[in-house]
C-alpha cells in the first residue's frame, strides 16, 4: 500500500515536472497567445469591473421601488453627468490652476538653484518642454478639432465605446449573473460558494469605502487648502482624491505639490500648508479611513506599501492601482483557507 501510495506521488511529480518543462521550452507561444487572450478580454474585464462597481447603486434604487431598466436608466444618465459636468466645468478651472501651479514648481526650481547653487538645469528644461508639450497638443486638438483627435486615436475611441456598451449590458443583466454564479457554485460546493460570498463581500465594502473616501477627500482638501489661501485648491482636492488610487503615496505627492508651489509664494502660506497637510493627514488616518472603512478592510500599511511596490513592478501603473483590491482578495481568501491550509500541511508533515 506503501509502495503504491509513493509510486503514485512520484508519477505525479514527474508529469508535473514534465508540464512545467514542456512550458519553459514553448515560453515564447504562450506569452504571445497570453497577450493576445489578455487584449481581447481586457475591455470585457473593465466593463464588467464598471457594471459590478455600479450595481449596488441599481439595487439601491430598485429597493426603493423603481423597476430594474429605470433605475439602470437613472444610474447611467447620473454617471454620464457627472463625467459632463466634470468635463464642463471642472477640467477648466484644473487646467488653468495646472499651468500656475508648473510655473511654481519651475520657480522653486530656480530657487533652490539660485540659493544653494545647484544646477537643476536639465531638469528644468525637461519639465518646461515637456509641459510646453503638453499644452501644444492640447492647442492643435482644439484648434483642429475632434475629427483629426478621433483619426489618431481610433482604436482608444472604439475600446471605449466596447467597454461602455459593454457595461450598460452587463449592468442590465448583473442580477441575472450573479444569480447564476450563485446557483453554480451551491451546486458545485457549499464551502465554494461562502468562499465566493465572501470575496463578494469584501469587494462590496472596499468599492462603498472607496467611493465614499473620493468625495469626502474632494470636499476635505478642496475647502482645507481654500480656507488657508492655496491658489490651486481645485486641482489639490482633485489630484488627492486620484492619489486615492495610490494608497499612502498619492496623498504624500499631492502634499509634496502643495507645499512646493507653497513656499514660492510666500512663507506663512508654506507653513499653513504643512500644518494642514499634519492636520488632514490625522483626520484621515484615525477619523474618516476607519470610520468610512470600519475594520472590514483593514490591512498592515506594510502589506499595502508592499502590495503597490509588487503591483508596479509586476504590471506597471495599472499594477500600482489595482494593488490594494488584489490584496484584499487574497488576504480574504487566506483568511477563509487558513484551516485548511493549516490541516494539509499537518497531514503533508505526518507523512
Amino acid at each position: 500500500m506503501f509502495k503504491n501510495k509513493l509510486n503514485y506521488k512520484l508519477l505525479n511529480m514527474l508529469l508535473f515536472i514534465g508540464i512545467i518543462y514542456l512550458f519553459y521550452q514553448t515560453n515564447g507561444l504562450w506569452i504571445t497567445v497570453g497577450n493576445k487572450v489578455v487584449k481581447i478580454l481586457f475591455p470585457f474585464l473593465i466593463a464588467f469591473a464598471i457594471a459590478y462597481a455600479l450595481y449596488p447603486i441599481v439595487r439601491y434604487l430598485q429597493n426603493k421601488k423603481i423597476p430594474k431598466n429605470i433605475s439602470v436608466f437613472i444610474t447611467i444618465f447620473l454617471v454620464i453627468g457627472l463625467i459632463a459636468f466634470i468635463g464642463i466645468t471642472i477640467v477648466p478651472m484644473l487646467f488653468d490652476q495646472l499651468g500656475s501651479l508648473f510655473n511654481a514648481i519651475i520657480a522653486f526650481i530656480k530657487e533652490m538653484s539660485m540659493k544653494y547653487d545647484i544646477d537643476f538645469g536639465p531638469l528644468q528644461n525637461t519639465l518646461t518642454k515637456t509641459f510646453n508639450s503638453f499644452l501644444k497638443d492640447i492647442s492643435i486638438f482644439i484648434s483642429n478639432g475632434a475629427l483629426s483627435f478621433i483619426g489618431a486615436s481610433f482604436s482608444y475611441i472604439s475600446t471605449t465605446i466596447i467597454i461602455f456598451a459593454s457595461a450598460i449590458y452587463l449592468l442590465v443583466d448583473m442580477e441575472n449573473i450573479r444569480n447564476k454564479i450563485k446557483i453554480y457554485f451551491k451546486n458545485k460546493s457549499k464551502k465554494t460558494y461562502n468562499y465566493v460570498k465572501a470575496l463578494d463581500i469584501s469587494m462590496k465594502n472596499y468599492l462603498d469605502g472607496f467611493t465614499k473616501i473620493i468625495f469626502i477627500t474632494i470636499i476635505e482638501y478642496t475647502i482645507t487648502f481654500a480656507i488657508i489661501g492655496h491658489p490651486n485648491a481645485i486641482l489639490l482636492g482633485f489630484l488627492a482624491a486620484l492619489g486615492n488610487l495610490i494608497p499612502y503615496f498619492g496623498g504624500l505627492i499631492t502634499n509634496i505639490i502643495a507645499s512646493i508651489t507653497a513656499f514660492v509664494i510666500s512663507p506663512s502660506l508654506f507653513i499653513r500648508t504643512l500644518v494642514a497637510f499634519l492636520v488632514l493627514s490625522a483626520v484621515d488616518s484615525y477619523i474618516i479611513n476607519p470610520y468610512v472603512y470600519g475594520r472590514t478592510n483593514e490591512l498592515h500599511p506594510i502589506m499595502v506599501i508592499f502590495s503597490v511596490f509588487a503591483g508596479g513592478i509586476l504590471f506597471g501603473l495599472i499594477g500600482i492601482m489595482i494593488s490594494l483590491p488584489v490584496t484584499i482578495l487574497i488576504i480574504t481568501t487566506i483568511n477563509y483557507y487558513k484551516k485548511d491550509m493549516k490541516n494539509k500541511f499537518n497531514e503533508l508533515r505526518e507523512m
